[in-house]
């Protein structure tokens, strides 16, 4: 615990939070535009002297559930919350994730990506969002329910799944999968990754095997890739990834090196999609 940098962070947010943000009235006679101790200590059903010794470096440690109190008090956003945490010495705790509700600031880049490929994936490898293009190169991924939803399950269940690899590829795949779903795990570990997990224990002898490896990280990640497309056969594409961690999603956008012949396939397959729409 930094009792000197809690402080100073506590408060720096509670000087920043206007009352009006948390139904608070002004009052003519507030000196201050912030919030005041006793008005946040309030706020998070807490004593004003365990509050304010809290900003005056010499509270004890807080619990979690007063952190996450005080938290909720001062409005803190994901990223403020597990700052809190660490400053007061506790494990960053585990973010809310969404279910199917993509962000505003990743779906409007990814409807303005019309003529590309593009995903928009949850942190446990659901397709959330497809670009006509992405349909048209890969199908539709949003249309699946219960655990086939994610990516890395239909992968060792589903070989239809498969087809869109070469075979070559498909034990690197695997464990870029594996290890897109481990990074999920640990620090999901009780919630829907555990959940995936153990499915997969249950039924995928492959999966097994490849997650006794404990890989966290797998070369050639994200170098060129070969994509297989039934009409336009096959296709080398760059994946790029935004991420959006408040959200606890990402958008995965494909690219072909310009000039090659897999650029000119991906424009035949984006002008026949433009087409049909």
């Amino acid at each position: 615990m930094d009792r000197a940098l809690l402080a100073d962070f506590l408060r720096a947010r509670r000087e920043a939070l206007q009352p009006e943000e948390v139904g608070l009235p002004r009052g003519a006679r507030r000196r201050t535009g912030g919030l005041r101790r006793e008005e946040v200590a309030v706020l998070a059903g807490m004593s004003a002297d365990y509050y304010s010794r809290l900003e005056q470096k010499r509270g004890p440690m807080p619990s979690e559930q007063i952190l996450a109190a005080v938290a909720g008090a001062l409005r803190l956003s994901p990223s403020e919350r597990e700052h809190l945490f660490a400053l007061a010495g506790h494990a960053a705790p585990r973010r809310a994730l969404p279910d199917d509700r993509v962000g505003l600031a990743i779906r409007t880049i990814a409807e303005r990506l019309s003529d590309t490929p593009a995903i928009v994936f949850s942190r446990f490898g659901e397709a959330l969002l497809q670009t006509p293009a992405a349909v048209a190169l890969f199908g539709d991924y949003t249309r699946f329910e219960g655990l086939s939803r994610y990516l890395v399950y239909r992968w060792f269940t589903d070989p239809a799944q498969r087809a869109i690899y070469p075979p070559e590829d498909h034990d690197v795949r695997a464990r870029v999968f594996t290890v897109d779903l481990r990074a999920a795990y640990t620090t999901d570990p009780a919630g829907t990754a555990g959940e995936i997990v153990d499915a997969l224990l249950a039924v995928s002898p492959e999966f097994a095997e490849v997650w006794r490896r404990h890989e966290v990280d797998v070369t050639h990640h994200h170098d060129l890739k070969r994509y297989r497309h039934p009409e336009l056969g096959e296709l080398e594409l760059y994946s790029r990834r935004l991420v959006e961690p408040d959200e606890g999603q990402e958008l995965l956008v494909f690219m072909a090196e310009p000039g090659s012949p897999s650029e000119a396939k991906l424009r035949r397959l984006i002008t026949v999609t433009d087409g049909e729409a």
